[in-house]
Formats: C-alpha cells, sequence, structure tokens
C-alpha cells in the first residue's frame, strides 16, 4: 500500500511538474512571436515612406510640379541657382543621403553596440525620417529647395533607423526562425504600406468630394506617412529589448571604443571568406535592385508616359506580389538553401532588365511589375536572413549589421548615380537599364562563387 501511495505521488508529481513546464513553454512560445510580430510593425509602419514617397505619390507629385510643358526643356528645373534635369537632382538627392548613412552607420552602429542602446538610435533616426515625412506637407513649386532637403533627410532617417532594425534579427530569432521572420518583417511591410496608399489615394481622388484641392491632398498623404511612421514605430520600440553594454574601456572615449568595436569586426569578417564573399555578391545584386525600385515610377512616367493612376497601380501591383514572394523564397529557402535560391532569383532579374529595355506598352510594364514583385520581395527577405545566417553567433549584432546596410547603401548610391549619370548622357533611361543587367551579371557570379566556397567549407546547408 504504502508503496502504491508513493508511486502515485510520484506520478502527480511528474505530472504537475511537466505541466508547469508546458505552460511555461507555451508562453515563452507566445511571448516569442509576440516579439517577432512587434518587430515586424516597424516594417508595417517604416515601408509607407518606401511605397508613398519613394515610389508613387511624391515622385508623381515631384514631376508634376517640376515640369514645364511651356519651356523650351520641359524637365529642367533651377535648383540653389543651378539648371539640372529633375529626376537626375532626385536620384542625386537619394544618393547624398545614402552616401551619409554608409559613413554614419558603420560608427554609431559600434557605439550603440558598446553602449548596448540601439534602440535609442533606432528611435533617433525614426524621428528624423519620420518629420522630414511631415514636413513635405509644406512642399511647393515655389519652395523646392525646401522639399528636396526634406525628402533627402527623410531618406536618412529611413535608412538610419534601418540598421538598428536588421540588427535586431539575429537577436530576436533562431538560425532556424530566420528566414520566416525576416520575411514576416517585409509581407507587414508591403502590407501596411499599401494599405495607407489605398487611404491616400481615396482623400487624393475624391478631394472635390472633401472639399480640399487636389494638391493639399497630395500633400496630406505626406504627412499621414510622418504620422503613420511614428505610431506604428512605437509598437515596435515598447516590445524590442534595450539591449546590453559590451564590455566597458573606460580609458577610451565612446567614439574611440566604437571604431574598436568596428575594427574588431571587420577582422573577423575578413577571417570569414564566405561572408565576405556573399557581402561582394550583394554589393553588385543591390546596385540593381535598389535602383529597379527607385526609379521604377520614373521610368513609367519618362519613358512610357504613363498616367500618374497607372504608375500607382503598378507600384501596388509590385507590393501586392511581393507579400507572397517573400514567403516564397523563405519555403524554397528550406529545400534548396539560401546561395541556390537567391542566384537563381538574381538570374530572374537579368532577364527582367532584358524585358525592361524594350517593352513598349502598358500592359508589358504590368507584367513586369508582376514579376518584379514576385521577386522583390524574395531577394530582399532572403538577403537579410542570409546575412544573418552567416554572421557569428555574437553580441556586436548592430556593428556586423553596419556593414551589411553600409554595403546596400554605398550599392544604391552607385546605382543611382550610374542611373541618373547615363540617362543625363544619352537623354534616355532605357539605356541606364544595361547598366543595372551589368550589376546583376557582376553580382551573380560572385554569389556563385561564394556557394562554392560555402560548399568546399561544408557550411550548413540550409545556407547552401
Amino acid at each position: 500500500m504504502l508503496i502504491l501511495i508513493l508511486h502515485n505521488k510520484f506520478l502527480q508529481t511528474v505530472f504537475f511538474d511537466y505541466q508547469k513546464l508546458y505552460f511555461r513553454c507555451m508562453n515563452a512560445t507566445k511571448e516569442r512571436k509576440k516579439l517577432h510580430r512587434g518587430w515586424a510593425m516597424y516594417d508595417w509602419g517604416n515601408s509607407a515612406y518606401n511605397l508613398v514617397i519613394t515610389s508613387t505619390i511624391f515622385p508623381a507629385y515631384y514631376i508634376a510640379i517640376t515640369t514645364n510643358e511651356h519651356a523650351a526643356i520641359p524637365d529642367l528645373i533651377s535648383f540653389f541657382g543651378f539648371n539640372i534635369t529633375n529626376t537626375v537632382l532626385q536620384n542625386y538627392t537619394l544618393s547624398i543621403a545614402y552616401l551619409l548613412i554608409a559613413f554614419m552607420s558603420p560608427i554609431l552602429s559600434s557605439i550603440a553596440d558598446y553602449r548596448g542602446n540601439k534602440k535609442k538610435y533606432m528611435r533617433f533616426f525614426t524621428y528624423i525620417g519620420a518629420l522630414s515625412c511631415a514636413g513635405l506637407f509644406l512642399f511647393t513649386k515655389e519652395n523646392l529647395e525646401l522639399g528636396i532637403i526634406l525628402f533627402g533627410l527623410a531618406a536618412v532617417g529611413f535608412c538610419g533607423s534601418l540598421v538598428f532594425y536588421n540588427a535586431y534579427l539575429p537577436e530576436i530569432a533562431t538560425k532556424e526562425e530566420r528566414d520566416h521572420v525576416s520575411a514576416m518583417g517585409f509581407a507587414y511591410g508591403y502590407i501596411g504600406s499599401v494599405l495607407l496608399q489605398i487611404l491616400c489615394l481615396v482623400v487624393i481622388m475624391n478631394h472635390e468630394t472633401f472639399g480640399i484641392e487636389k494638391g493639399l491632398a497630395t500633400r496630406l498623404s505626406f504627412l499621414s506617412v510622418g504620422i503613420w511612421w511614428l505610431i506604428f514605430a512605437h509598437v515596435a520600440f515598447k516590445r524590442l529589448p534595450k539591449g546590453e553594454p559590451l564590455e566597458q574601456h573606460p580609458e577610451h572615449s565612446v567614439l574611440a571604443n566604437g571604431f574598436h568595436e568596428l575594427k574588431k569586426v571587420w577582422n573577423q569578417i575578413k577571417e570569414m571568406p564566405v561572408l565576405k564573399t556573399y557581402l561582394g555578391a550583394f554589393f553588385f545584386y543591390s546596385m540593381g535592385v535598389q535602383t529597379v525600385m527607385l526609379v521604377a515610377a520614373e521610368f513609367g512616367a519618362k519613358e512610357l508616359q504613363l498616367e500618374t493612376g497607372q504608375l500607382i497601380t503598378t507600384i501596388l501591383i509590385i507590393q501586392l506580389v511581393a507579400i507572397g514572394g517573400a514567403y516564397l523564397m523563405a519555403k524554397l529557402s528550406e529545400k534548396f538553401g539560401n546561395l541556390s535560391v537567391l542566384i537563381s532569383v538574381v538570374i530572374l532579374w537579368m532577364g527582367i532588365c532584358i524585358y525592361a529595355y524594350f517593352i513598349q506598352t502598358v500592359i508589358q510594364f504590368y507584367i513586369i511589375a508582376a514579376v518584379v514583385g514576385l521577386v522583390m520581395g524574395g531577394i530582399q527577405s532572403l538577403s537579410r536572413s542570409t546575412y544573418s545566417k552567416l554572421m557569428p553567433k555574437t553580441k556586436d549584432t548592430t556593428s556586423f549589421f553596419s556593414f551589411y546596410d553600409v554595403t546596400e547603401k554605398l550599392s544604391i548610391v552607385i546605382g543611382l548615380f550610374a542611373f541618373g549619370f547615363i540617362e543625363h548622357l544619352t537623354g534616355s533611361m532605357r539605356n541606364s537599364v544595361l547598366a543595372v543587367l551589368v550589376f546583376f551579371v557582376i553580382g551573380g557570379g560572385i554569389l556563385y562563387f561564394a556557394l562554392s566556397i560555402a560548399r568546399k567549407n561544408k557550411i550548413q546547408q540550409s545556407v547552401t
């Protein structure tokens, strides 16, 4: 009898312990998913900038107010006394903004790692970007210089915040989770930005119903981007961890310690041939990806004379298809490996460039937009998660991701400058498309080399 009682008590103890462990695991899983969703909500908020300001409504508004059909050269404008083509000025402005971030982010990210306060820097750049977007409400053809400056500052805020946002990925997700969580971020971004875009379009297209002018309705959309960005960014700020400071070196200043951390990370990257080669490939194919994303609306407007409604429809097609594209690439990477899938996607981008050079009709433009959407979301999401898988386990996540972001920003600078410069020399964006094709060819070749090194070094199968 005593043995039976003891046996029952033992079973009860085991059962209750198992029950506690089960609920603890369930709660931990719920908290983890909540953290992942919180992180993705930042993409939901800031992607409105990417869609409304860089891709659709702002470019259309900018071209409309800076084009004079009665002038000898309709798209020639004066900026602080210098005469320049309107779209070239826009591309140069973005190039300067990205170049500024490329120089600033390695230092700031190293300091953020050292002090353990990347959320503080992420918040700082968010405020710069969101308030600059809101400030574009004041942009009219009478104050072109103000509009261009705010446009550049918005880009600085957007890109600067992403350095610290991306650095959270390896901190909040395991290697097995990163493809999915990265895809979730981009998917949330596409959904959130499309929702705000639709709201803005409703106001713009029905401006008479609301009793306001079309120009005012358009500028209200810029204001709404800033507000939208701030609101949803605070969801992420509330859920993301603060971070822990690294080992302190009081003999140096904060800036000196930032450089110390940066040098330490660079020395690690030099000893990791797959990661180093992958960054080289990412540099070149990003020139193509980011340039296509940023000039798509301009290309449609100037080369195909598409109307604003047609351009916005095109961008919406890209955004909606990109949601599925991000998750599709994440699934394919599980079966075939990240680098193998990336090579296939880059080859598709080469085909897109060749097709874009010859397109003449609106239908052809819609078709290419759908294909771009499919590969755009996938290549961005997969590129970020691949880098997070290749980097070592470390507390220097922000410093490591600064190299990723600097690589991307420098590629944008060169890509946009090359695109604008070739258009400036030849007078046609179609010739600029051929330069983009070269970027993809070089990037794809280096990516194949990275895959070969990874297989030789027997890097984990999920990457190769």
